[in-house]
């Protein structure tokens, strides 16, 4: 039986006067999503094995307020930035680590001019730095012999430039890493981006994420890695529309997987 992991939150660190290294931020996607829940559940396991201190705000955590904002509802976002920012401010959270590209874009380029200056940093970059300075390793082994294909998350790519530290990561893992037709900063985004997640698609000759899980297909790959929740749920269901086999697995937990966390 593998151990219970206790993850302290943010209030309950002050009460002792205490406060951790890094913040976690799960976003809601994270915190409610059963699928994601998954990737959170892997991030906290390899931060762990890391002996990173890293604590949670719970149910203090609101969301970003990213959505409203790419909805077009820039009233809304204010309003749940600023409750962001007062309750981060009061901690005097230093480092966020993200589990999600939205979260990590709206904190790190739109929270500053509300008063939210953060050092924030998306997940996979983050394990790649602790694998850098030697506190996390990942065992190999556990995929070679499958064929893995990357898909660049809109925001964490092209909004922000970030395409070495996931694929350093992939091909840590062993496995044959196979780039889609449309990588890196000529990505194809999944078809969640400014909130069309939450709404029904519009008319057209193809869904968005049915015509960019034509294209993992096309690599012949047995995974498709991601690292955003909006794009897993994406791939997983363009691909189900295809009749594919094919897995969407966070990047997060592929390592949590070689690593057997």
């Amino acid at each position: 039986m593998k151990e219970k992991i206790h993850i302290p939150t943010m209030s309950e660190l002050a009460a002792n006067n205490q406060q951790a290294e890094v913040l976690f931020w799960v976003g809601c996607a994270g915190s409610f999503d059963d699928r994601a829940q998954k990737i959170t559940k892997a991030i906290v396991k390899i931060l762990h094995s890391a002996k990173v201190s890293f604590a949670i705000l719970g149910q203090e955590e609101t969301c970003t307020g990213d959505p409203a904002k790419r909805a077009g509802n820039e009233f809304l976002f204010q309003m749940q930035a600023f409750t962001n920012v007062q309750t981060l401010n009061a901690y005097g959270v230093k480092k966020i680590v993200t589990a999600c590209p939205h979260c990590f874009n709206t904190l790190k380029n739109e929270y500053p001019a509300l008063g939210g200056n953060y050092d924030v940093i998306h997940h996979t970059v983050f394990i790649n730095q602790l694998l850098i300075e030697g506190k996390f390793s990942i065992k190999g082994g556990a995929f070679q012999g499958k064929k893995i294909t990357y898909h660049d998350s809109c925001y964490l790519g092209r909004a922000n430039g970030i395409y070495e530290a996931p694929r350093d990561l992939i091909e840590k893992l062993d496995a044959e890493f196979i780039e889609m037709k449309r990588c890196k900063s000529k990505g194809f985004c999944c078809g969640a981006g400014g909130a069309q997640l939450f709404k029904e698609a519009e008319s057209g000759r193809s869904e968005v994420n049915q015509s960019r899980a034509k294209e993992a297909m096309n690599t012949g790959a047995s995974i498709v890695a991601a690292n955003c929740p909006f794009c897993t749920t994406m791939m997983r269901d363009g691909l189900k529309e295809n009749d594919s086999s094919a897995q969407v697995k966070d990047i997060a937990e592929l390592i949590a997987e070689a690593n057997d966390l």
